[in-house]
């Protein structure tokens, strides 16, 4: 036997001509009637044969695939030239999974190889991948349960402090308590938002969020959207315009509640981050495919901006452009990112264009349905029927040239200037400091590019504002007034 090995393995097939013997890759031969004719090293590894596995049948090695049978064998399980899973059997009768392909040897017709690769380990690798995800759903599962749960009992006590100050405050009042109580209903208003936003959150990231879509006249929705936010955007004296295509159709198929609460989003940070000039909303059709039409949104604004580096940070969740922005004007970080997720499930997307100190502009579009009866063929520009333009109730303006408003001495810095501290000592005689502390930000903002000294009473006018101290404030202002 031994002699009849070493003829087979060297002579007949002189191992030199195998370039595979030190090949990663398990390497076989073996003639027509099934006997191994060659093993590279790694068979005899991985098989636990020393050199004595030529010579012997390849269904010692994958009996579960081939059958001695007399001059010849047979393949019960196996196609040549195909990759197959296969299992392959030790010297010591244990196996382990493989990936093997058999073809015929073109140097010697009556020649079989057979390759394979252990897979045991990818098998092993591939269950845990399966485990971890089935772990990872699961506790997807919980968290979503988790939060609902935790958000709905957060609503509870919320809903039943906010109701009763409001009963509260139907009552006849002094000041003092109504101001308190004022302020006790805005913080139960902003907690809700805060809740509905994690729940929201968690929904979208569950994949569990579902779209409602409904017929709803488009023009009613902005009105709406428009009320929310005029009085809070003209406070600041700022300037307020909406302006609707004409060739919008006057009822639409989408979700109006998920439409309102983008752009609800969207211009509460424009006026967030706005301390002058103005606010718009812009709203046009762009396409139609079949009874499916395109809306495109424009909010921009004239605030602070945002540098080119941190846009990417926008639609992150739990993402706000610096730590300091969640200090001063507040806010989760998760507002944007359930707006992208709202409008790419509406089918569309959202950018923005921002600039440093020079405003920001943000864009989405969304696709809608065509309500029943309405026009499905765009109108002709100058068909104004449908048009509806809305400004804020205060002269229309663009606050001047915005440099000009920034740099301190510029007429237009003086006029802003001027206005704001006017509309400031006006709270402060109403004894609205909330108030007060807005309109003193924009007066931190035109003076930035002041002389120390101006920089130094408008420091010691914010110190007193947040103080509520009157006789001070009004001192500031005499000597801030003096400057200008």
């Amino acid at each position: 036997m031994e002699q009849k090995e070493n003829s087979t393995n060297t002579d007949i097939f002189p191992i030199g001509i195998f370039p595979v013997e030190d090949a990663l890759e398990m390497v076989l031969m073996f003639n027509q009637t099934g006997e191994i004719s060659y093993a590279n090293e790694t068979v005899r590894q991985k098989l636990e044969y020393d050199k004595d596995l030529c010579g012997r049948h390849i269904s010692v090695v994958f009996p579960n695939t081939f059958r001695a049978a007399e001059d010849d064998f047979d393949m019960e399980h196996f196609e040549l030239g195909i990759l197959q899973n296969l299992v392959a059997y030790r010297k010591n009768t244990t196996c382990f999974p493989v990936e093997a392909r058999i073809i015929k040897s073109e140097i010697c017709p009556e020649m079989y190889i057979c390759m394979a690769t252990d897979i045991l380990e990818k098998e092993y690798l591939g269950r845990e991948i399966e485990r971890i995800k089935q772990e990872s759903q699961e506790a997807m599962k919980v968290k979503s349960e988790f939060v609902a749960n935790v958000t709905h009992e957060l609503r509870t006590p919320v809903n039943g402090v906010l109701g009763n100050v409001r009963e509260l405050l139907e009552r006849e009042l002094d000041e003092g308590t109504e101001k308190s109580l004022r302020v006790i209903e805005r913080c139960c208003d902003d907690m809700n938002k805060i809740i509905n936003n994690i729940l929201d959150f968690s929904k979208l990231e569950a994949g569990k969020f579902n779209l409602e879509p409904r017929k709803f006249q488009f023009r009613n929705m902005l009105e709406y959207v428009k009320a929310n936010h005029i009085n809070k955007i003209t406070e600041k004296g700022l300037d307020f315009f909406m302006t609707v295509s004409p060739q919008i159709p006057e009822y639409i198929i989408g979700d109006e509640l998920r439409i309102v609460q983008v752009l609800n989003n969207l211009l509460s940070n424009a006026q967030k981050f706005t301390s002058w000039g103005k606010i718009t909303l812009e709203v046009f059709r762009t396409a139609q495919v079949n009874d499916k039409i395109e809306l495109f949104f424009i909010v921009s604004d004239t605030g602070i901006g945002i540098d080119a580096g941190d846009r990417n940070k926008l639609f992150q969740s739990f993402s706000q452009v610096d730590a300091s922005i969640s200090r001063k004007y507040g806010g989760t970080g998760l507002g944007l990112n359930i707006c992208k997720q709202l409008v790419e499930l509406m089918g569309g997307r959202i950018d923005v264009e921002s600039e440093k100190n020079r405003g920001s502009n943000f864009t989405f579009s969304i696709w809608v349905g065509v309500g029943e009866g309405e026009e499905a063929v765009l109108q002709r520009p100058d068909d104004v029927k449908n048009s509806m333009t809305f400004a804020s109730p205060e002269d229309a303006s663009d606050g001047g040239n915005l440099e000009n408003v920034r740099k301190y001495g510029t007429q237009d810095n003086q006029e802003n200037l001027r206005k704001t501290l006017s509309k400031l000592i006006l709270c402060v005689e109403m004894e609205n400091w909330e108030k007060a502390e807005m309109f003193m930000e924009t007066i931190r903002q035109l003076t930035e590019e002041a002389p120390w000294e101006v920089k130094r009473i408008a420091l010691r006018l914010k110190m007193a504002i947040q103080k509520e101290n009157y006789e001070k404030v009004t001192a500031e202002f005499e000597a801030l007034n003096r400057f200008l």
